[in-house]
């Protein structure tokens, strides 16, 4: 058993807000530590830095992620555990995760040397799903508190933004 094999089955733990989204893809997985037992046994540790403190979902994840890795041919234990440093951050998206964020309809958040302040919101990201600029923010709080809604007054689409954090 190897740690790329694992970050490879991780790949498959879906974010539970976001189906479309891995929780390595969300940029959530730290650290995987592999280590096998005098037995053969292969235990599992993976530090996993939650998007946000009280997010909900962490059960699920959780469950998730053991689930998937106890699949893996010789686990016999996987500990999850979740940190809080680093802190997690919108840059740890990767860019596929920012591309299937667009997909699923989610306009992702600018990088760290794109971000603006709060203050400008008049800043409208690109609507995911025609691409226009010509959007605006109807609502700074959306379905959960890391994104808003905006609306494209290109295709008329109302959408979601992730936040910049």
């Amino acid at each position: 058993m190897s740690e790329a094999a694992v970050w490879a089955a991780l790949a498959d733990v879906k974010d539970p807000e976001i189906p479309p989204v891995s929780i390595v893809d969300m940029g959530m997985v730290h650290r995987v530590l592999v280590q096998r037992g005098d037995t053969g046994i292969v235990r599992v540790r993976v530090e996993i830095v939650p998007t946000f403190v009280g997010c909900p979902a962490l059960g699920i994840i959780r469950r998730d992620v053991v689930s998937r890795l106890r699949a893996l041919d010789g686990v016999g234990e996987v500990e999850v555990d979740f940190v809080l440093d680093p802190s997690w951050s919108s840059d740890r998206i990767t860019p596929e995760g920012r591309e299937r964020l667009r997909s699923f309809g989610i306009a992702p958040p600018p990088c760290a040397s794109e971000a603006r302040p709060l203050i400008s919101l008049a800043e409208a990201p690109a609507c995911p799903y025609c691409g226009s600029l010509d959007t605006h923010l109807e609502n700074l709080f959306g379905p959960t508190a890391c994104r808003s809604i905006y609306y494209c007054d290109g295709c008329h689409q109302p959408f979601e933004g992730m936040k910049a954090i």
